[in-house]
């Protein structure tokens, strides 16, 4: 059997006088799409910076590509090969151009300057953003720069992708040009989403943070005028309540 990506054993965490994980187990596959759920301050964003060690965990381990990971040299090698697009795309664009942006994650993994720009562009074309390279970073639209820092994290070329409301300001044309594109990746990935039809076109399985634990979810569909996606605690899952629990694929973190 193929070892996890990414695995997580009795994770705890949390800030000053307030919890947020109590013994999280999780494990992310090759080739898996997995959508964290949950409710706002549930933790969600939160994981996925401890996942990259932008968080330590209190207590339990984390394993990624098959070494455990505790020390920031540790990490390094990890954010060469998880890519995570924030919530915010300000926390990640720093560079004055689109094209430096993009370039930047190559050249610091030692690619040389022609080639890191080739890839930029490259980048930029297959999200259909080909005219963007000389656009100032900080004038772009919200939606703009979500599409830029999502560019900016496949430029790194990862083996997994950590995506967090990788939807947000998109229009509806926009939006379906980068779940396309997203569903034609190789990448295993975690997306942190409030979309359905996100969830719908790329999700394989889903995984509710509740009361500081994750716990499996079921992925179906309720017949009604019109089918739309709900995802419910697995009702064998541990700790499940009794009955189903919806999850609010709604809520943000």
């Amino acid at each position: 059997m193929t070892a996890p990506l990414l695995e997580l054993d009795g994770i705890g965490f949390g800030y000053p006088g307030r919890r947020v994980f109590e013994r999280v187990d999780f494990r992310l596959g090759a080739g898996e799409r997995v959508a964290l759920v949950g409710s706002n301050g549930a933790g969600k964003s939160t994981l996925l910076r401890l996942m990259v060690g932008l968080h330590r965990p209190s207590a339990g381990r984390l394993i990624a590509f098959g070494c455990p990971r505790e020390s920031e040299a540790d990490f390094q090698e990890v954010r060469r090969r998880a890519g995570l697009l924030f919530q915010d795309p300000d926390d990640q664009l720093f560079c004055p151009s689109v094209l430096e942006d993009l370039a930047f994650g190559p050249l610091n993994l030692g690619k040389p300057h022609d080639e890191a720009l080739a890839i930029a562009h490259a980048t930029l074309a297959t999200l259909g953003l080909e005219g963007f390279a000389d656009r100032i970073t900080h004038r772009l639209s919200g939606g703009e720069k979500r599409l830029v820092s999502l560019a900016a994290v496949l430029t790194m070329q990862p083996e997994v992708l950590l995506l967090d409301e990788p939807t947000n300001g998109l229009d509806e044309a926009t939006e379906e040009r980068l779940v396309a594109h997203l569903a034609s990746l190789p990448q295993a990935m975690v997306l942190v989403t409030h979309d359905r039809h996100l969830v719908e076109r790329l999700a394989t399985r889903a995984v509710m943070m509740h009361d500081g634990t994750l716990r499996d979810a079921v992925l179906h569909r309720h017949p009604h005028t019109h089918s739309h996606l709900h995802i419910h605690v697995h009702p064998h899952a541990q700790g499940a309540p009794e009955g189903h629990e919806h999850g609010a694929v709604e809520d943000q973190d």
